[in-house]
């Protein structure tokens, strides 16, 4: 009986064993799923639990397949804790190929340290996360966590495919909650996936989503376009100890004002006194704030300051006095603080930052955002300031916190609020320059670029560039001009007309060719477009134009003596939807020549199918920004 018993122990153990290593081998993962994919995740199941207002816990376990290098990075294998937030499990193993075990990663085996991101000046925050070299691919890891926090304002999102090249089996989402809290949820792109819901009561939401394939980086797609996500979130909720409630963003900003705010912006009777005297006899707002705002500029640094509430509530305004730095919150603060001593009315406001424009969620009240700015009305319009920067413009927002909808609080409430759209024509750069060839094909050049708007943001970095990197930025940006010396470089930066010049002496041997009694050269010298736009076949996403711009040139062409002009490009105009192309060579006289182009790209959001549109009319722009005048020597 022993005997038979024992038998029946070892048959069962090796089924178990046998069953976990086809559980866990790449042999039998379909292939669909690993088409266009570094990795597949066989299991994501999230199970968040929430006891109460204070108190929720969350259950992670992935099984990841990881096929080549590139996979790596979705393995995903990391927790974030601080005072509030405990990792009370955390474990991982590891299989090779066929599903034998490789690898047992325990919590002392994962590494542990300060969520410091380089200008992080002291911080609470902390991150514990494995890190595994594999030595052979394909490898499975089986990864499993338990977090337990306090902080309910924050409910993970559900994002079953969250990037490209990443395919998945299955992703089960589980969550249970009180029914006193409101808890609510919001979908996004869950049409085109395989996507079930399969419970929603008033204390239980279930999910799982199976067989959603890889898909390929599009270039040009609209943030978040393509990805399945769900938000979650409650009406009562907590973050470090300090209770919520706000079904709307009225009640939400009464809440923000009441709770986070009062009592940040308290001065020294000293400070008020230097603040009043610095503005003087100044009465316009706008005026005094421009003061206020250069004050900062120049005493003041950005931080980021996580230590506790620290990652919502704003350092005292006294605190960044003294010391003299503070993270978005605390300067947005200061900077409101020193404008209430003048009297001049500011709302902080909360929003997205970065270059690609993520809105608040209008409908959705939550706890949103990752950045914060100062709001001063201006009769019927806002003025946004970044109190982050140091060298920005007053008012100047382009490129990180422009067009896109951002909560202002208000003493009453808050309200959802667009920032400024930077139109189309008016972010320019003009071209004025000039440049002379000699009898051997040597070219030299002046230019200066004037560029306001969006471009001002994106070309004013330049005159900050150690000099090994300006010049490389230079030879990169005319990638066309080979042999390129850089002579001479000045810069202007008008903050008041919010308009950044750069001037440039270059020069290039060999710009003209010659062969035999010929000399050929590219007449635009100074702006082609010599980037390809990809190709991509069967599209699936619309594709977006976030910010548009226009670039005009006007140069002049001294011809080298000795030779006489063969041919010269046609005048030339191209017109689409999506940009407008002119270009145009004046003979001037049998050696001299103006060279005129405007490049007119309209900002939109576009269909898949009018990609391809897009691409081959580019190609067109490229080959004309490419023409060659044609010069024969004269005998």
């Amino acid at each position: 009986m022993k005997t038979l018993i024992s038998l029946v122990v070892i048959i069962l153990f090796s089924t178990s064993i046998y069953a976990q290593k086809l559980e866990y081998s790449t042999l039998f993962i379909p292939d669909s799923l690993k088409q266009n994919a570094n990795t597949v995740v066989r299991l994501d199941q999230m199970d968040i639990v929430i006891a109460s207002q204070r108190s929720m816990n969350v259950k992670q376990k992935r099984v990841v397949t990881v096929l080549n290098e590139k996979g790596q990075n979705a393995i995903n294998a990391y927790e974030n804790y601080d005072k509030k937030t405990t990792v009370k499990e955390i474990h991982a193993t590891i299989y090779d190929a066929l599903g034998n075990e490789i690898k047992k990663a325990k919590r002392k085996d994962f590494r542990d340290q300060c969520m410091l991101d380089g200008i992080t000046i002291f911080s609470d925050s902390r991150f514990i996360y494995l890190e595994y070299t594999p030595t052979q691919y394909p490898f499975t890891i089986v990864y499993e966590s338990e977090v337990e926090t306090s902080n309910t304002a924050f409910i993970p999102q559900w994002i079953p495919l969250n990037e490209n090249f990443v395919s998945i089996e299955k992703c089960v989402l589980n969550v249970n909650f009180p029914s006193n809290l409101g808890f609510k949820k919001k979908e996004f792109n869950f049409t085109d996936f395989k996507i079930k819901k399969t419970a929603d009561t008033a204390t239980n939401l279930s999910y799982i989503a199976t067989n959603l394939l890889a898909q390929k980086e599009e270039d040009y797609s609209p943030v978040y376009v393509g990805f399945p996500r769900l938000m979650l979130g409650l009406e009562v909720f907590n973050i470090e100890g300090v209770d919520g409630n706000a079904k709307t963003w009225k009640e939400f900003g009464q809440w923000y004002s009441d709770k986070i705010l009062t009592g940040t912006t308290e001065l020294s009777d000293e400070t008020k006194i230097k603040i009043k005297a610095l503005v003087g006899n100044e009465t316009d707002p706008i005026k005094k704030a421009k003061i206020i705002y250069h004050y900062v500029q120049e005493k003041s640094r950005y931080v980021s300051i996580q230590v506790g509430i620290g990652g919502w509530k704003p350092m005292y305004a006294n605190d960044v006095d003294r010391l003299g730095y503070g993270d978005c919150k605390a300067l947005t603060n200061y900077t409101k603080a020193l404008l209430n001593v003048v009297d001049v009315p500011t709302y902080n406001t909360i929003l997205y930052g970065g270059r690609e424009k993520i809105d608040i969620e209008s409908d959705f009240v939550s706890m949103q955002g990752n950045h914060m700015i100062l709001t001063i009305p201006d009769g019927e319009k806002y003025i946004w300031l970044e109190c982050t920067s140091q060298d920005d413009p007053f008012g100047y927002q382009a490129n990180f916190t422009d067009d896109r909808n951002v909560l202002v609080i208000k003493p009453d409430g808050a309200e959802i609020v667009r920032t400024k759209n930077y139109q189309d024509k008016d972010n320019t750069q003009v071209n004025t320059g000039k440049y002379t060839l000699s009898e051997d094909g040597t070219f030299t050049g002046t230019i200066t670029m004037v560029s306001q708007g969006s471009q001002y943001g994106s070309k004013v970095r330049v005159e900050k560039l150690q000099p090994t990197d300006k010049e490389a930025h230079y030879k990169n940006y005319w990638d066309n001009i080979s042999n390129l010396k850089l002579n001479k470089i000045t810069f202007s930066n008008d903050k008041q007309k919010i308009s950044f010049a750069e001037n440039l002496d270059i020069s290039a041997e060999n710009y003209g060719k010659i062969t035999s009694n010929t000399m050929i050269f590219v007449v635009n010298a100074f702006s082609q477009e010599t980037g390809s736009i990809k190709r991509i076949r069967n599209r699936k996403n619309p594709f977006e134009i976030t910010r548009g711009s226009y670039d005009s040139d006007e140069i002049t062409i001294a011809l080298p003596s000795g030779f006489a002009i063969e041919s010269i490009p046609q005048k030339t105009e191209l017109t689409s939807k999506f940009v407008e192309y002119k270009t145009e060579v004046i003979k001037s006289d049998s050696s001299n020549l103006v060279y005129k182009r405007t490049f007119f790209v309209k900002k939109g959001l576009y269909t898949s199918k009018e990609y391809d549109e897009f691409r081959l009319f580019m190609e067109q722009v490229s080959r004309n920004d490419n023409a060659k005048i044609i010069l024969t020597k004269i005998q």
